[in-house]
């Protein structure tokens, strides 16, 4: 008997200390993203995504990827963020991508805009184009998939606002 409380004790320690020793073994740090963590992304394609990060460098975009293999298909989630001084010129000029097609992302930065965009592999998707002050963001949304029934028309429109509406509010 007299050892019983000692055991209990250790194992009490044991219990309590085992979480946090484990923990870094188990758990990886999501990318360093700023404006997306991996578990968003995973929400807005609707699949575990894994992303990176590249720092701006050499006048190229800071830039975060996330991607997701699922269900036959590959999606990806892209964020472009520029920091330059003429933002506005760098928005309009992304957006002419977009053509007559473009629409207005109400409550997102400044002059953000979103379209569709396809190429000729049949990959489909939504584009947002936008800024925050002096910093100008692009955020697409591509599925390999032409009629991807996960990333339909109407839920990448929604999920776009969401990302811009994300990214947007980051950079303030």
């Amino acid at each position: 008997m007299g050892c019983e409380p000692a055991l209990t004790r250790a194992t009490l320690r044991l219990a309590v200390l085992a979480p946090l020793l484990i923990a870094p073994v188990l758990c990886r740090a999501a990318n360093n993203c700023p404006w997306l963590t991996e578990a968003t992304a995973s929400g807005l394609l609707e699949s575990d995504a894994v992303g990176a990060f590249t720092a701006p460098a050499g006048g190229q975009p800071a830039l975060c990827v996330f991607t997701s293999d699922a269900q036959g298909a590959r999606r990806i989630l892209r964020v472009e963020v520029e920091v330059t001084p003429d933002a506005h010129d760098h928005v309009m000029a992304a957006s002419q991508a977009c053509g007559r097609d473009g629409a207005a992302l109400k409550a997102i930065g400044n002059e953000a805009v979103t379209c569709a965009t396809s190429d000729r592999k049949g990959e489909t998707g939504e584009r947002a184009v936008g800024r925050v002050r002096d910093q100008a963001f692009v955020i697409t949304i591509e599925s390999s998939v032409k009629n991807d029934p996960v990333l339909t028309r109407d839920a990448l429109k929604s999920k776009i606002y969401t990302a811009a509406e994300q990214v947007a509010g980051n950079l303030y």
